[in-house]
């Protein structure tokens, strides 16, 4: 049985620590990185508020520029999605539980998962690479198998 918990989230609190999460120094104007200068434009998707920058004239929201730009998701359903990604949950039982297309949803994580690799995962700077503790117990036998010492003889009877 799925248990919709998207429906006992808060919305602004979700919006709240997804804009933590997108934009850790604050939210900014995407052209010209103001932060002092923004107006709301419209309310329309509260609390996903468009804003308009009062020194280029720009209109954005938390969502551009971002992996979740153009998405129409509640940002309870997006906290939903990346806590379910991050637990190891199946596709098919997230789009049950979101009452959404696994196929989207699938894209979705596949864009996420992405992502993460590609800003957290970095090569080695150096051309040859120690592994000494890796292969610390490489060829290495563990002890035999305990044996009784007596007799198949008397272990019989």
């Amino acid at each position: 049985m799925d248990f919709p918990l998207s429906e006992l989230m808060d919305e602004q609190a979700c919006y709240q620590k997804l804009v933590n999460l997108l934009h850790p120094g604050g939210l900014k104007c995407p052209r010209c990185g103001k932060d002092d200068a923004m107006v709301v434009h419209r309310r329309h998707r509260e609390p996903v508020l468009d804003y308009r920058c009062s020194r280029c004239g720009r209109v954005f929201n938390a969502w551009t520029g971002t992996q979740l730009q153009k998405t129409h998701r509640r940002p309870s359903e997006m906290v939903l999605i990346l806590r379910g990604v991050a637990q190891g949950r199946s596709t098919a039982g997230l789009a049950r539980e979101l009452e959404c297309s696994r196929t989207h949803l699938l894209e979705l994580r596949h864009q996420m998962q992405e992502r993460a690799l590609s800003t957290v995962w970095k090569p080695l700077l150096d051309a040859s690479v120690e592994a000494d503790e890796m292969y610390q117990n490489a060829g290495e036998k563990r002890r035999s198998a305990h044996r009784s010492r007596r007799s198949t003889a008397s272990a019989r009877q």
